[in-house]
C-alpha cells in the first residue's frame, strides 16, 4: 500500500477547528483501506500559545498531539514569521514529506508555505482565493502570497475560485467546500447539550448579543476601540445583554488604552462548541472574525461585522451580513434593527469538503507518482 506523507502546520485557534475535520477525514480514509494511505505530523508553531486559545482545542476538537512544538510565542508580525520559517526547516528535512498543508490567512500560513517553497516540497492551502481586496490587511498579503506559492489550492466557494483565475491561478485549484462548515455540522448537535452554558452566564435564548475583537486593524487603534466598546456598552445599557469571549489582545489594548468595560459581561476564551452554542442562541452577532460571519451564516443568526470589508462577501449579497465598521452609531442601529428577511442559500460546498480535500490529494499523489498530467495543471 502506497503513503502520502503529510506535514500539517498549525499555530492559531481557527486553524485548529479545521484541521480537525481534515484529520477526521485522513481516519476515515484510512480505515476504508484506501489505496493511498495518508500519514499525517502535526507541527504546531504556537503563534497561540496561552491553554484558552491552544491546548484546550486540541482536546475538545480530537485532535492528536503534535510531533513538534515550535513555541515562537507573540511578537510582532515579521517576528513571529520569521522566526516559524526558520523553525520549521527542522521538522521539514526530519520527516521529508510529500505535501504540506497550510490553512487560512495567519503569520504560520505563510511561515508554511514559504519554508516548504524554498526546501522544494509542494504546499496546499485550505481556504485558498479569500480576498478581502485590502492590502494593509496582514491577513491579505498572508493569503495572497501562499496562494501563489501552492500547488493545491482548495476553495471554499466559486467565488475564492474566481479570485484566484482573476491573478492568473488555474492550476491546481479545486472548489471543495469549507471545511469550517464540516466543523459546524459535527458540533452543533453536540453543543446542543450545553444549554447550561448560557444559565451559568445568566442569558436566555435569542435575547443577548455576542461580540467578538480581536484584529489588529480594531484592537491597535485606540479611535476603533474604544468606538466599539463605546456601541457594546451602549447597547447593553439599552436592555440588550452583551456578552464577549475577551481575545487576550484585546484584553491588553483595553488596559493600555485605558477603555473601560462596566455594562458588558466580559469572559474567558471558550471552546469551539461553547461558542456554537452562544452563537446558535443569540439574537445578534457582532465580529471582526472571518470564521464567526459564516457560523452566524449557517446557524441562521444575523452578523454585523465590525470591520471595513469581508473575505466572505457572498454572506453580505445573501442579506445575512452588515458590514458596519467601527462606528458606534451604525453598530448600534444594526444590531438593534437588522433582520434578514432573505432565505439561505447554500454557499460554502456540501458539509463534505474534508473528505472532498483528501480525495484531491490522493488523486494529486497518485497522478504524480505515474508521471501523469494532472487536470487543471496547464
Amino acid at each position: 500500500m502506497n503513503s502520502i506523507k503529510l506535514l500539517t502546520i498549525l499555530g492559531a485557534r481557527p486553524q485548529f477547528i479545521k484541521a480537525a475535520a481534515v484529520s477526521r477525514a485522513i481516519v476515515a480514509h484510512n480505515d476504508a483501506q484506501a489505496a493511498e494511505r495518508v500519514d499525517e505530523v502535526l507541527v504546531h508553531t504556537g503563534q497561540h500559545y496561552d491553554y484558552e486559545m491552544s491546548e484546550v482545542f486540541f482536546r475538545e476538537l480530537g485532535l492528536p498531539d503534535p510531533s513538534y512544538h515550535l513555541e515562537v510565542g507573540s511578537g510582532s508580525h515579521g517576528y513571529q514569521t520569521g522566526q516559524i520559517l526558520e523553525r520549521l526547516e527542522t521538522p521539514m528535512t526530519e520527516r521529508k514529506p510529500d505535501l504540506v498543508l497550510v490553512y487560512g490567512d495567519t503569520n504560520t500560513t505563510l511561515a508554511g508555505a514559504l519554508a516548504a517553497a524554498k526546501l522544494h516540497v509542494p504546499v496546499a492551502h485550505v481556504e485558498a482565493g479569500l480576498r478581502s481586496f485590502n492590502r494593509r490587511m496582514p491577513e491579505e498579503i498572508n493569503r495572497v502570497l501562499t496562494d501563489h506559492l501552492c500547488t493545491l489550492l482548495f476553495c471554499p466557494s466559486e467565488r475564492s475560485v474566481q479570485n484566484l483565475a482573476r491573478e492568473g491561478i488555474r492550476a491546481g485549484v479545486r472548489m471543495v467546500g469549507d471545511v469550517m462548515y464540516d466543523v459546524c455540522l459535527w458540533h452543533l448537535s453536540r453543543s446542543k447539550s450545553l444549554n447550561g452554558l448560557l444559565k451559568d452566564l445568566e442569558l436566555q435564548p435569542g435575547k443577548y448579543a455576542l461580540a467578538t475583537v480581536h484584529r489588529a486593524e480594531n484592537t491597535d487603534t485606540k479611535e476603533r476601540l474604544q468606538s466599539i466598546f463605546a456601541a457594546l456598552e451602549s447597547l447593553a445599557g439599552r436592555g440588550l445583554k452583551v456578552v464577549i469571549p475577551l481575545h487576550p489582545r484585546t484584553r491588553k489594548m483595553l488596559q493600555v488604552f485605558h477603555i473601560p468595560v462596566e455594562k458588558v459581561k466580559v469572559i474567558q476564551p471558550l471552546g469551539y462548541e461553547s461558542m456554537l452554542c452562544l452563537g446558535s442562541n443569540a439574537q445578534v452577532i457582532l465580529t471582526d472574525s472571518g470564521g464567526l460571519q459564516k457560523e452566524a451564516y449557517w446557524l441562521g443568526v444575523p452578523c454585523v461585522t465590525l470591520r471595513e470589508e469581508t473575505e466572505w462577501v457572498e454572506t453580505v449579497e445573501a442579506g445575512w451580513n452588515l458590514i458596519v465598521g467601527s462606528d458606534s452609531d451604525r453598530i448600534i442601529e444594526s444590531a438593534m434593527g437588522f433582520r434578514p428577511v432573505t432565505p439561505r442559500a447554500s454557499l460554502y460546498g456540501d458539509g463534505d469538503a474534508a473528505r472532498h480535500i483528501l480525495s484531491c490529494i490522493a488523486q494529486w499523489q497518485a497522478q504524480a507518482a505515474n508521471g501523469e498530467k494532472i487536470p487543471g495543471s496547464d
